[in-house]
């Protein structure tokens, strides 16, 4: 069977880890860039003011990512160089660049999909109470509409969010990303409920306003469980555990996807919540749930869960695993589990909107980049991701990270998951032996990836 024919494949970025241009063509802060100017913040002062250069580099960008054969390019704009303000006065030039970005990737053959908030946040904004602040779902909803407004003659792929989790988890509750804060759980909730509702209203403004038939979805992380075993007792109960929330934090799939797909908080969370919870006003949870048009995932790694002899979910694992330069587990069959469980219960088609790998990149003698680990990753998580359609999935597509390396928050440019060597120091680009191997997974719509 292998990958649908319509299947999509590309690659991802992010407006902040690539573009640069941090302070130019009247663009305004967001909470990057105020987290990069504190110290010990990010590993060895990285920032990311320059980054891949992108602002500069779209249009020769675009054309590489076409010489390697990429059918879509996930990209995100980035709120404050629109909204310098993060409401109010648009700042043409900022908008001009997306505009020709999307312009150039369609001339290349490169389908743009169009992720609304990949985490920079604008700092005018975050000073009004930011996420805190429910004017921030409106906030949100006029921002999304200046991009609708530019970019939907062309663009009719959409996410809104991007792993709500992180932008939440790391940058409100433990300080990791910027914003930088370490709040209380009921901020963290109240937070989450906000920015659930800008998802909210954000679909609504794509779907009344995109001058094409739009396409639309959010890209959560995937906090992915996986069974020792295929075991029922073993299955069952890494199902269990991975929609089940145990502890008062972000690292959960439900707290975020239920009220999105399903309508309504999920009930083991009301009730370990219940003394922290915001409120909620009549509406809020309908203007949560809207249709969407697929559930779009970040999987990296997952855990291993048996049952244990009174059914009971035990998270295991050997000693020593294969581990990226991240230390996240390699952990292939989260392609397959994540995509099966998250579809049994969500019901909608499924696009992985994120998977890859950090590794120990650099240019060899020969003026090559050989990371033949990559590959392997990639194969394994593939034909993973492949059995999970075969056994009846609706996967809709799959975008690797990162088309090239880039600024990896608070890793700052340790860690590199490019398909393209980037030279920070020059701004060359060195596609990598996995880049000509994803072009022909590509062409072969995934028949090179083939068990031997």
């Amino acid at each position: 069977m292998g990958f649908p024919s319509d299947f999509v494949w590309g690659a991802a970025a992010a407006s902040y880890q690539i573009e640069g241009g941090a302070y130019e063509d009247g663009k305004g802060l967001s909470v990057w860039d105020m987290m990069c100017r504190q110290p010990d913040k990010i590993w060895e002062g990285n920032t990311g003011a320059v980054a891949c250069d992108h602002y500069h580099r779209g249009r020769e960008d675009a054309r590489l990512m076409g010489e390697l054969g990429l059918q879509a390019y996930r990209l995100s704009t980035c709120w404050p160089r629109v909204l310098p303000e993060g409401t109010g006065a648009v700042n043409p030039k900022g908008l001009a660049f997306y505009d020709e970005l999307v312009d150039a990737l369609l001339e290349n053959g490169v389908q743009p999909w169009v992720t609304l908030f990949h985490w920079d946040y604008p700092y005018a904004l975050f000073c009004r109470g930011g996420w805190l602040n429910r004017d921030s779902v409106d906030w949100f909803a006029d921002y999304t509409g200046v991009i609708v407004d530019r970019l939907s003659d062309r663009v009719t792929h959409w996410m809104t969010q991007n792993e709500p989790q992180c932008y939440i988890g790391l940058g409100h509750q433990t300080g990791e990303h910027a914003p930088g804060l370490r709040l209380g759980f009921e901020e963290i909730l109240l937070a989450t409920h906000h920015s659930l509702l800008a998802h909210g209203k954000s679909v609504q403004v794509i779907r009344a306003r995109a001058k094409t038939p739009p396409v639309v979805g959010a890209a959560p992380v995937g906090v992915v469980k996986m069974p020792a075993t295929t075991l029922p007792e073993d299955v069952d109960a890494a199902r269990t555990l991975m929609f089940s929330i145990t502890g008062k934090d972000c690292w959960n799939n439900t707290w975020f996807a239920d009220p999105v797909v399903l309508g309504n908080y999920p009930q083991d969370g009301l009730d370990l919540f219940a003394e922290e919870m915001p409120e909620i006003r009549d509406g809020d949870m309908a203007t949560i749930c809207q249709p969407l048009d697929f559930y779009g995932v970040n999987i990296y790694n997952g855990q291993v869960v048996r049952a244990d002899q009174d059914g009971a979910a035990v998270v295991q694992g050997p000693d020593g695993p294969p581990l990226t330069t991240m230390t996240w587990r390699v952990s292939p069959e989260s392609l397959y589990w994540g995509p099966r469980f998250l579809y049994e219960r969500y019901k909608l088609p499924v696009v992985v909107t994120e998977n890859g790998m950090a590794n120990t990149d650099w240019v060899h003698l020969d003026g090559k980049v050989h990371d033949s680990q990559r590959i392997d990753f990639l194969t394994r998580y593939l034909r993973a991701y492949r059995r999970a359609i075969e056994d009846g999935v609706e996967g809709k597509g799959y975008f690797q990270w990162s088309i090239m390396d880039n600024f990896e928050w608070a890793h700052g440019y340790k860690q590199r998951f490019g398909l393209v060597y980037v030279d920070f120091a020059t701004q060359q680009r060195i596609p990598k032996d996995s880049a000509y191997w994803y072009r022909e997974v590509i062409a072969s719509n995934g028949a090179t990836i083939e068990q031997p």
